[in-house]
């Protein structure tokens, strides 16, 4: 079994010597980056869900968008869903790591991530509407 609690005093230390500043301390701050990408993947379906979804959609931006400040209108909040899905799941985690019994306060942060996701998932249907809308009806 992987031991996260050992990974996290580890990346800690990592980040705080002395010596590991600059590039040094970017190259492992990336590299954490990556493995919390790689732990989302395997363990969140709605993030691959969400992935898989703003990549396709990436990919009919570049068609639908007419400049390049129209595609970027578009992939931004793509990209700003998946990054709300990893804040979301870092909450979701941290409680589920407290315990598996309900409480109410834990009940409302998940809640409370989910209705981010929501959030954002509503911008993306807006934005990518009046995109259209100027494209196709205008």
């Amino acid at each position: 079994m992987f031991d996260y609690n050992a990974q996290a005093r580890g990346r800690e230390a990592d980040l705080s010597k002395p010596g590991n500043t600059g590039l040094k301390r970017l190259i492992l701050a990336m590299r954490y980056s990556a493995q919390g990408l790689v732990h989302a993947w395997k363990h969140e379906s709605a993030f691959r869900q969400e992935l898989i979804t703003a990549v396709v959609m990436a990919l009919v931006a570049l068609w639908l968008g007419r400049s390049g400040y129209e595609r970027l209108l578009l992939i931004a909040p793509l990209l700003l869903v998946i990054i709300v899905e990893l804040l979301n799941s870092a909450v979701e985690t941290a409680i589920d790591r407290v315990g598996d019994e309900p409480h109410e306060l834990s009940g409302r942060a998940k809640d409370l991530g989910s209705a981010a996701v929501f959030v954002s998932l509503m911008l993306v249907v807006a934005v990518w509407a009046t995109v259209a809308w100027a494209r196709f009806l205008a």
